[in-house]
């Protein structure tokens, strides 16, 4: 640990992987594994452009559900350290980014800056014709949604009509707007991507919290920063394929 200490004390450029595991303890649930149901529904299988073109009524629900509960939650211990990390090495003219899988914007709420969403927010929006991306932190976000979004397996679609659902406000545009999330099947991002690939290359230390680092293209990352000798500590609870990988 002094070791690592110093190591970090001296990095000028750290960057820091999160995933779901730093959310866990604030009670954002993961949906990932058996007991990833809401509802009647495995919710993979609703993350998807599919589900949404089939019964959007029903996608948004699920949506409204999470983002009801994610803003409900606190931020906790580990993003507020992050956090002030971040600051901290800010005022000695260092540098801290942030690259995480999450889409729950707690690192924001503890304060962290400029943090790289790789697979999108729950807060933002994305026209489904005009592709233009708004934030949006009404709950509901729509009249029609007031009161939806139960995980009651007891509970069926409400069948929502289109046109009440949340429709783009770019003029003469009005289409449906969805989820501003990267879903199964849909590739990250451009843009964000390379961002998160320029502050692989170019941090000279890494920090890999709460994620298995599994899921691609974010297990590429570490990899890639331990092949140019950079130092590269895990924080997890639980062993991942990664945790024997020690020099």
């Amino acid at each position: 640990m002094k070791s690592f200490r110093e190591i970090l004390s001296n990095a000028s450029n750290v960057l820091i992987l999160t995933g779901s595991g730093i959310s866990a303890e604030s009670g954002v649930p993961t949906f990932r594994g058996a007991g990833g149901f809401w509802r009647k529904y495995q919710a993979q299988s609703l993350a998807t452009p599919e589900a949404f073109a089939a019964n959007p009524s029903l996608v948004w629900e699920f949506y409204e559900y999470r983002r009801q509960l994610v803003s409900k939650v606190k931020a906790n211990k580990a993003h507020v350290a992050v956090a002030e990390f971040q600051k901290r090495k800010a005022a000695e003219g260092k540098r801290v980014s942030i690259v995480t899988q999450n889409i729950d914007g707690l690192h924001q709420k503890a304060g962290a800056k400029d943090v790289v969403e790789l697979h999108g927010s729950l807060y933002r929006t994305r026209c489904t014709k005009c592709h233009n991306v708004s934030v949006n932190e009404n709950i509901p976000i729509c009249p029609s949604l007031t009161g939806k979004g139960s995980p009651d397996p007891g509970i069926m679609s409400s069948d929502i009509p289109v046109k009440e659902l949340p429709h783009c406000e770019i003029a003469n545009c009005g289409a449906l707007l969805r989820p501003d999330i990267i879903w199964f099947g849909e590739n990250l991002n451009e843009n964000v991507l390379q961002k998160a690939f320029d502050l692989v290359e170019t941090c000279d230390a890494c920090l890999v919290i709460g994620t298995s680092a599994i899921v691609y293209p974010a297990a590429m990352f570490a990899p890639q920063v331990a092949q140019r000798d950079i130092p590269v500590a895990e924080f997890n609870i639980e062993e991942t394929p990664a945790t024997k990988r020690v020099q």
